[in-house]
């Protein structure tokens, strides 16, 4: 690592996937990108990630599979998820399982810089 801290986009999407490790390093971050749940927990940057982008509706195992798998296993990384779901009802609920933040797809640059800077207080 180049001593950027690390941003894991975790989505099946693949635009996502694309563009938004393309837009964090635009902001200064080293970035990314991963296919499943399972790809990033199988890949060499699960210690060095600094902050968790992650989809919550994944084929496999889901974006909250994952944030449980990374509870158990004691790795403290802050998650923002991000969905194309627009429930407000479950920002509440996923802030309450120790989420930093939840953006609805699409978001403005704005509130993911905002997003990743409260995950980063926390983390």
């Amino acid at each position: 690592m180049t001593g950027r801290l690390l941003v894991s986009v975790v989505d099946d999407d693949e635009s996502v996937r694309d563009s938004l490790p393309d837009l964090l390093r635009q902001f200064g971050f080293a970035a990314q990108g991963f296919s499943s749940a399972e790809a990033f927990l199988a890949s060499d940057v699960v210690d060095e990630t600094s902050c968790l982008l992650l989809d919550i509706a994944m084929a496999g195992m889901s974006g909250l599979d994952l944030q449980q798998e990374l509870i158990r296993r004691r790795l403290r990384i802050p998650i923002v998820f991000i969905t194309a779901h627009d429930d407000e009802a479950l920002r509440p609920r996923l802030l309450a399982r120790g989420a930093a933040e939840c953006l609805f797809k699409p978001f403005s640059e704005r509130a993911l810089l905002d997003a990743l800077d409260a995950a980063l207080r926390i983390g």
